[in-house]
């Protein structure tokens, strides 16, 4: 992609509603646009990013052997009411009542549809286990949206839901969803802690949050600093082996790490005071088991193998999309604007070009752009008539990991400046050279 064809409104003066680091930066690096209270426009650079993230979020939750599926936002009011939630849920709830007089509502969550859907069609243990998901658009009425994306009225999400027949086989699903969780956001370049927390209006006696640390989170959180030590990696889990699976649930919550809704000050004094860490989180997921609560109210029931109907055991398990972007911008940014990890950069690398017009360097620009293209790589290409001053700021802005600058006097000396806006450090080589190394870079992210 070329600068000069991309949308890419950005502003040089921060907005004034604007109250923290993500909602400025999106704001200024183009990527979003607020049309009404809580509700953003997506622009390229602001969708890119979005995709990317959905796409590890589908690969994560497919490698589980988790199925996709997509339901509609609009949802009867009849299943709520069945449920129980339908007057329960809160103003957050978007009812509507249709030309015909029907209640509806704008879909918050998906417990009562997939428990319907599931309700229609499995009658059998031999059908189970089941996990199905899906990414949506999703609308809670927010008393007071702020923050940008942070916390919106509208927003993607992906939220998923096991079926099985035992508890035991449900709580083998709660912990194979942390296991891809903790694979999801590393792969995001994020520390994303699973904490002990309230289930709230989904219910349920299980349920952890995963908290990213950031001085704007919304909610207070105590922990043992031992976990903030503690990484997935590569690691391979078979998400078959009960025991495998917890073992990393093990791992992961056997030290303290509570919100506030769940903290306990006895059990938290016991840990080593240098130990004991208070701060901010934002949460980025939830995983919920909350048992036969809406398989019996729905009806969703299946013959186990002596014969006997028996109600599903249920968990739901939730990943907020576009909230991501906000936490990894507030986690990854300097005075100079965002820092992406390369897992979710919305381009590989930026090109800038320090002569547009000199024949010498637009070809090499050109040669450079088709090169890294044909490793299978998605560069930005700053061809702009602009001062190289400018050029730099809106690469700092938008936040590739990696600048390649090109100019007459490097071409001289048959080098290009490799630059990363994570450390700032410059290195000289080949435009060849330099193509490799990013190429090598990506090829394990």
């Amino acid at each position: 992609m070329r600068l000069s064809r991309y949308f890419l409104p950005v502003l040089k003066e921060t907005p004034a509603e604007a109250q923290i680091v993500s909602h400025r930066l999106m704001l200024r690096a183009g990527m979003i646009r607020q049309q009404a209270a809580g509700i953003y426009s997506w622009l390229p650079l602001g969708y890119k990013v979005l995709k990317r993230i959905e796409t590890i979020v589908h690969e994560e939750q497919q490698r589980a052997g988790h199925l996709p599926l997509l339901m509609p936002t609009m949802q009867s009011a009849e299943l709520w009411q069945r449920s129980g939630r339908y007057d329960a849920y809160g103003p957050e709830m978007l009812r509507i009542t249709d030309r015909h007089d029907r209640e509806m509502l704008f879909g918050p969550t998906n417990e009562e549809m997939i428990t319907d859907i599931v309700a229609a069609y499995v009658s059998s243990y031999k059908a189970l286990p089941l996990t199905l998901y899906q990414i949506q658009w999703k609308f809670r009425d927010e008393v007071r949206p702020r923050f940008g994306v942070m916390r919106g009225r509208e927003f993607l999400m992906k939220d998923g839901y096991n079926f099985d027949l035992t508890k035991e086989d449900a709580l083998h699903a709660y912990n194979r969803h942390l296991v891809t969780y903790l694979r999801t956001y590393e792969r995001m370049g994020l520390q994303a802690i699973p904490m002990r927390a309230d289930s709230g209006p989904i219910g349920g006696d299980y349920t952890h949050e995963f908290l990213v640390l950031a001085e704007t989170g919304e909610s207070e959180v105590f922990y043992d600093s031992e976990i903030t030590d503690l990484t997935f990696g590569d690691r391979e889990v078979d998400f078959d082996s009960k025991e495998a699976c917890q073992a990393v649930l093990d791992e992961f919550t056997s030290r303290y790490a509570r919100t506030d809704e769940t903290h306990d000050e006895a059990i938290f004094a016991e840990i080593p005071e240098e130990r004991r860490r208070v701060a901010r989180g934002i949460e980025v997921g939830q995983i919920f088991y909350f048992g036969t609560e809406y398989s019996e109210k729905l009806g969703a029931v299946v013959t186990d193998a002596e014969g006997q109907k028996v109600p599903l055991h249920m968990g739901s398990h939730g990943i907020g999309v576009s909230r991501l972007l906000g936490a990894i911008i507030e986690a990854s940014h300097d005075d100079k604007g965002i820092i992406w990890p390369e897992g979710v950069t919305p381009f590989h690398a930026g090109i800038v070009n320090l002569r547009q017009g000199d024949a010498a360097t637009d070809a090499a620009c050109e040669a450079l752009y088709a090169a890294l293209k044909a490793k299978g790589l998605d560069p930005l290409y700053d061809d702009r008539d602009e001062r190289a001053g400018g050029k730099f700021a809106t690469m700092d802005l938008i936040g590739l990991p990696w600048r390649v600058t090109v100019g007459p006097r490097g071409l001289e000396k048959g080098v290009v400046e490799l630059t990363s806006r994570k450390t700032g450090e410059s290195e000289e080589m080949s435009a060849e050279a330099a193509a490799d190394r990013l190429a090598e870079i990506y090829a394990g992210v």
